[in-house]
């Protein structure tokens, strides 16, 4: 797995909070870093698929352990 340069404590937000924090966090990173997403709301699982497909972000992994779902993205560019 990539180093993480950004992690984004998002859990107990509800949709769509959890992906609008990340927009968020991933306009101020740089081409190529990294940023890993705690979140509980199980509908991110679908929401970061999708972001993620249409921004060109990677989602390196997403998975789910004790109800937390984490989230890793490497920004596109």
């Amino acid at each position: 797995m990539s180093d993480i340069d950004v992690e984004l404590d998002v859990r107990g937000l509800a949709c769509p909070m959890p992906l609008l924090k990340a927009k968020q966090a991933l306009n101020r990173m740089a081409a190529g870093q990294v940023l890993r997403v705690l979140a509980t709301d199980p509908g991110s699982v679908r929401d970061f698929r999708s972001y993620a497909e249409l921004a060109g972000h990677s989602l390196l992994e997403s998975d789910e352990c004790e109800g937390v779902f984490v989230h890793t993205l490497k920004k596109h560019g």
